[in-house]
């Protein structure tokens, strides 16, 4: 088997068991939370139930159906791009990897905007909203009221951040190289 096609399959089991994990975890909090529901598990990880129509930690930038439509998009030129990766500029395996996990993220909110309006009745194909589940309230007042870190997300933001960063962080001049090379050839 070949560098490439052993980098294919990883890339591909990545992203297939990310996205598992994402959707059986929502999916369990789905169907065994009732929305608003949460449950301390330390005095600083919360597993809530809370849904959103928006983007990563409930921001709302676009139209749901905008938001829905750019996520199935970047999926496509993520999955393009993992490709090229591959195949045309033979990228470490590592870089390929990271890239995965921002792909499997955005693939896993996918899932939940066009399924689960639905899936559970509340919401036409692409109108679902997403679950989100974690919660880590790492400073609070007094009272016991959050005071840094409020959002509640789901493993689908943490694959997406996450990754990101270590792009940022360890993978700039992968990434610099990768887009220079594609600019390049679309140039020719």
């Amino acid at each position: 088997m070949t560098k490439e096609l052993k980098q294919s399959w990883l890339v591909t089991a990545i992203v297939l068991l990310a996205v598992a994990a994402d959707q059986a975890l929502k999916l369990y909090i789905r169907t065994h939370f009732a929305l608003g529901e949460s449950h301390p598990l330390t005095s600083w990880f919360w597993i809530c139930f809370v849904e959103n129509d928006g983007m990563a930690f409930g921001i709302e930038w676009f139209s749901k159906l905008l938001l829905t439509l750019f996520r199935i998009i970047a999926v496509g030129v993520l999955a393009w791009y993992m490709h090229r990766l591959i195949y045309i500029n033979k990228a470490r395996t590592s870089f390929l990897v990271t890239v995965a996990f921002v792909t499997a993220g955005a693939l896993g909110n996918i899932i939940d905007c066009v399924c689960y309006g639905k899936l559970f009745g509340y919401a036409g194909w692409f109108y679902g909203k997403v679950v989100d589940m974690l919660y880590f309230p790492l400073i609070t007042n007094a009272n016991g009221e959050c005071v840094f870190f409020r959002p509640v997300f789901n493993l689908a933001d943490s694959c997406i951040t996450v990754a990101v960063i270590v792009l940022i962080l360890f993978f700039r001049k992968d990434l610099d190289a990768s887009l220079q090379k594609q600019n390049e050839k679309m140039s020719k």
